[in-house]
């Protein structure tokens, strides 16, 4: 296994987030990682990327399907690869010491990015239909 490289700086050694892990519609069955009460809405891959890139994290999307994830939609698609631990094998940053932390924290932040406060801010009803069935094709319950 002479390819495998041990340096976790290099891009095959970053982990891999797929939006199912924060994802507070799946269940853990379906993959996801954190608690409902702690986890995000249908995440995009997107919003995990802008998340990170803004904390300053090393980061690149890869066009990936989780494998347990059934629909095929170009919205449920892709992986986010992020650098965790530099060279050295410390970590890039202090508060992200492991994946939960890294999750938590786009967990955390994915409703406060400005393509969520302005879709949320009309309520449910006005927002569904001023979208004209883009992205809102789930049945309400």
């Amino acid at each position: 296994m002479a390819h495998l490289t041990q340096n976790p700086a290099e891009k095959e050694r970053f982990i891999c987030i797929y939006p199912v892990y924060i994802n507070s519609k799946k269940t853990l069955a379906e993959g996801r990682r954190i608690s409902t009460e702690k986890a995000v809405e249908n995440p995009s891959c997107a919003e995990i990327r802008d998340v990170l890139t803004a904390a300053g994290m090393n980061v690149y999307v890869e066009n990936k399907m989780h494998p347990r994830e059934w629909n095929r939609d170009v919205q449920f698609r892709g992986r986010v690869r992020v650098q965790l631990k530099e060279e050295d094998g410390s970590f890039c940053q202090e508060k992200f010491g492991s994946r939960k932390d890294l999750m938590f924290y786009v967990a955390e932040m994915i409703p406060k990015l400005k393509t969520r406060t302005q879709k949320s801010g009309g309520g449910d009803a006005s927002s569904q239909q001023g979208e004209g069935g883009k992205k809102s094709k789930k049945k309400k319950k």
